[in-house]
């Protein structure tokens, strides 16, 4: 790391009383954090006021101790700013404590990241965030200084009824705010879930392609994964449900990621009556259920089972990083009043309270009629980019490449027969600044599969960029075709 903004704290330093004199104690003091690797080079030193203070030391000693390390090259005085450890050490400098075990000064550079590249999955569209009025609502949170103390584990009672009234209206879910809990994120709901609904070694039906961060969450739990196959274009083998006496079933049904199937009413209800008659726990992800293009969005599982009367045990969990952005780590879960409060056990164990700044903004935000405002924009907004992205691959990449996933969400998935490895393919696409996560990425271990095929998310990559950055990985992808062929 440059040091050339970092400011040093006294932290540890200490005179020895082995010195001849407080000066010369000062002065070694200093020249081994210095030769250690401890007070990095072009670092800032503390003022000699502030060093006198700290070690009850004269203030003539430290300017003393200082001018003698300027003199012997360790550090330099720059006018009317300071003292600063010198960039480059005297060479004599090794003949003092730095040793085999001394810390060497370090020059970390900063990481560039690629995470939000073109075609990255998962990733919104992030120059359309409503950044000043976020800030501005976030900002003024702080001012409430009642809410700056400890808060309710639960959640927000006024955040919890707003989004209950969002969760009925936009989903038709049956909650109340009593039944709402706040975390970090899905990905927290998802692991408070594993936690309250099994034990060890026990089955978890999960969708196979799918979410590869519930699989980390099972697996870190010691819970079996028994891998559920979905079916390009159709969904879930619904015949497969009766192989496995899973304990639940976690599932995507609005918008399956990453094959983007969408579960109809009569393959909901199915779902519901099996969950029902073997007592399994339905885990429900309303992934991206707000973006649907081509028809209007199916009632959530948890509303229908409802709606029929079937009485079936299901966690509901939703997030606002898809809608907002990724670093809002704001989600939500809904479970049966019975169940709450083992919830609350487990997230107090786990993380304690949700943010209450991010829960009171986004309170505001959603009272306001921002966030249908910004649902709606963006909705229009992903599915022109949806309709670029079908255009541009039937205009460049049609012979070989097929979409399979259906007109939702912000991603599509392309197949392909011809012997081009995907994981080659997107191996070399990076190399171009270009993000395609092979569909591997996404399965169980030992997945067979006589096809090939990569996920490309659209949702923060320019419009007028597609049509080109689609030439340029099928461009990628003759290359590797010819080498095969060769």
């Amino acid at each position: 790391m440059d040091g050339s903004s970092l400011k040093i704290d006294i932290g540890d330093l200490a005179l020895s009383a082995q010195q001849s004199s407080r000066q010369t104690a000062l002065f070694i003091a200093i020249r081994d954090k210095i030769t250690q690797g401890y007070w990095e080079t072009n670092s800032k030193l503390p003022s000699t006021r502030q060093l006198s203070q700290a070690l009850s030391v004269s203030r003539n000693t430290v300017i003393a101790a200082y001018e003698q390390l300027v003199a012997e090259g360790y550090i330099q005085s720059k006018a009317s700013s300071g003292y600063y450890i010198s960039a480059r050490l005297p060479e004599h400098y090794l003949t003092t404590a730095h040793n085999q075990h001394a810390l060497a000064p370090t020059s970390l550079q900063p990481q560039v990241n690629n995470t939000n590249n073109a075609f990255a999955p998962g990733v919104p569209d992030l120059a359309h965030f409503p950044s000043k009025k976020w800030q501005r609502l976030y900002q003024q949170q702080f001012d409430r200084k009642s809410f700056l103390g400890c808060n309710d584990l639960q959640g927000d009672i006024n955040f919890r009824q707003v989004l209950s009234h969002y969760l009925k209206t936009s989903r038709s879910v049956n909650v109340s705010a009593e039944r709402i809990i706040v975390t970090s994120g899905a990905q927290q709901a998802l692991m408070m879930t594993i936690m309250a609904t099994t034990q060890p070694n026990d089955t978890v039906l999960v969708e196979n392609p799918g979410y590869t961060q519930m699989r980390k969450a099972l697996s870190l739990c010691n819970v079996n994964i028994a891998p559920l196959p979905v079916i390009p274009f159709t969904g879930i083998e619904m015949d497969q449900l009766t192989q496995t006496k899973a304990k639940a079933i976690y599932i995507t049904p609005s918008n399956q990621y990453p094959l983007g199937t969408t579960l109809n009413i009569s393959q909901r209800i199915q779902l519901l009556e099996w969950a029902s008659l073997h007592n399994v726990t339905i885990i429900e992800d309303d992934y991206d259920s707000e973006f649907q293009y081509a028809h209007r969005p199916y009632p959530s599982l948890q509303g229908l089972a409802y709606q029929t009367g079937i009485k079936v045990n299901i966690i509901y969990i939703g997030t606002f990083s898809k809608i907002m952005c990724n670093s809002i780590r704001l989600g939500y879960m809904v479970v049966p009043k019975p169940l709450v409060s083992r919830y609350l056990e487990i997230k107090d164990a786990l993380s304690g309270e949700t943010q209450i700044q991010l829960q009171l903004a986004m309170t505001e935000f959603i009272q306001a009629g921002d966030l249908l405002r910004h649902i709606r924009k963006m909705r229009r907004l992903y599915q022109t980019k949806h309709q670029h992205m079908l255009q541009s691959i039937e205009k460049y990449s049609s012979k070989h490449w097929q979409v399979i996933s259906q007109a939702a969400g912000l991603h599509v998935t392309v197949k392909w027969q011809v012997p081009v490895c995907e994981k080659r393919f997107a191996k070399y696409a990076l190399q171009q600044g270009i993000i395609s996560r092979p569909l591997n990425y996404y399965e169980q271990p030992d997945t067979k599969r006589d096809w090939h095929g990569v996920v490309l998310g659209f949702g923060n990559t320019y419009l007028d960029d597609i049509p080109a950055l689609i030439s340029k990985l099928y461009t990628i992808f003759i290359s590797l075709l010819n080498e095969q062929i060769q």
